[in-house]
């Protein structure tokens, strides 16, 4: 095989692990009863993958057969450490017996286990510190440094945090399981958040050189549809409906070359009108219950925006209203910040600089560029040269990613020039 051959392969078989990995290991997990073990037999598939799949081709079903392949590693290992361990013995043989091989399946009839994974992850047997990092982790392929980045903390926290909630797990002999509808809303609250803080990580990467990560925000998408399916509940819709709604976006959110482009600037004729259509009847779903919550005020801000024909004719009242509303159903200073540039749209960048004034002086948001970025904004608007030069310095002190970074750059030349 050529250079050029074996590299193509390598690359179709990168592709492959960052598409399927997850999901075969969802699948691994429900068949060998272990996170560590699932991790190595999927490890150990797709080094199997690397030898074969360049000289015999990519199979059919590519996601059965490394599921068949790890399980079967899994299983043989097994065997070979009997010797020293005969209750492995019993154990390779239970698993043996008790599952069947995915190749055997119809694609179709195989369960999909990520939202069996989330469950499992979001056990209130966890600490609360433990089930978002677990979840990201383990569903999402997270790597710790991201995880860490994303909550501000370090890596040595989080990775320490994902060490203990698995062997909890393991020890206490937490059910792989998603729970029936009866029995569902205990633990909704958590699962809705952590698919958002996903979705989330995918719209805004926190950090690198790319603005967002369609494969993450498309992976919450689809947890969010299995979960309505599974329970339709009025803070399901709203969940779904923000996600959409917000990805409705993406096309316009940056220009050709990668670089940030502003709701008031993009090309609204390339949002995706079918997301914004089952988003605003998904409100209007939920609406209709009266028992909708955060999400749902979320989702309804969002889709004043997206039916919005322009920036200019945005219905900002509206929008602030919604927010008034959002903060008392979940207060929190990110919601007082966007709430902050709703009212400066409606009322002038003054008001809006006050508002930030105060909220950065109680500290909460003192290591948040947006935060930062938004008081820039406010000052270049009213003129404010010097004030809004060092908002901006401090903004790109803190900025991760990297067109931010290059955004606030360019704002800060346009203040020298």
């Amino acid at each position: 095989m050529s250079d050029d051959t074996a590299q193509e392969a390598r690359a179709r078989d990168d592709d492959v692990y960052r598409a399927k990995s997850r999901q075969v290991l969802a699948t691994l997990i429900r068949l060998l009863g272990d996170f560590d073990a699932a991790e190595k037999a999927l490890q150990e598939a797709f080094a199997v993958a690397m030898e074969q799949w360049p000289r015999d081709g990519i199979p059919a079903n590519p996601r059965a057969w490394l599921v068949s392949t790890g399980r079967f590693k899994a299983i043989d290992g097994m065997r070979r450490r009997a010797r020293y361990d005969a209750s492995l013995s019993e154990l390779a043989k239970q698993i043996e017996t008790s599952t069947s091989d995915p190749l055997e399946q119809e694609d179709e009839h195989i369960e999909d286990d990520r939202l069996r994974l989330i469950f499992t992850c979001c056990h209130p047997a966890l600490s609360p510190e433990a089930q978002i990092p677990m979840t990201l982790r383990e569903v999402c392929n997270l790597t710790t440094e991201e995880i860490a980045r994303a909550f501000l903390t370090k890596p040595a926290t989080i990775a320490q945090r994902i060490v203990r909630a698995k062997a909890k797990i393991r020890d206490t002999r937490i059910p792989y399981e998603v729970l029936p509808p009866s029995e569902l809303s205990d633990r909704l609250d958590t699962v809705l958040h952590v698919i958002y803080l996903v979705f989330n990580e995918g719209y805004s990467a926190s950090f690198g050189a790319s603005l967002t990560r369609a494969d993450l925000s498309g992976e919450a998408i689809r947890l969010g549809r299995l979960l309505l399916q599974l329970l339709p509940e009025p803070e399901v819709m709203g969940l779904l409906a923000l996600m959409l709604l917000h990805e409705s976006r993406r096309a316009a959110r940056t220009s050709e070359t990668g670089e940030i482009v502003l709701l008031e600037h993009q090309d609204r004729t390339l949002w995706n009108q079918d997301y914004i259509k089952e988003g605003v009847e998904l409100i209007e779903r939920a609406l209709a219950s009266r028992r909708f919550g955060p999400y749902t005020l979320q989702a309804a801000i969002a889709a004043v925006h997206a039916e919005a024909p322009s920036a200019q004719e945005t219905d900002w009242a509206q929008i602030v209203t919604l927010y008034d509303l959002l903060m008392q159903a979940d207060p929190s200073p990110i919601v007082e910040l966007n709430r902050a540039v709703a009212v400066a749209m409606r009322d002038g960048p003054a008001k809006g600089l006050e508002l930030v004034d105060a909220l950065l002086n109680r500290g909460e948001l003192a290591q948040y560029h947006l935060a930062h970025a938004t008081r820039a904004d406010f000052c270049r608007r009213l003129g404010m040269q010097a004030d809004a030069r060092v908002s901006y310095e401090r903004a790109l002190a803190l900025a991760q990613q990297e067109p931010e970074r290059r955004f606030l750059e360019k704002r800060l030349k346009e203040l020298e020039d």
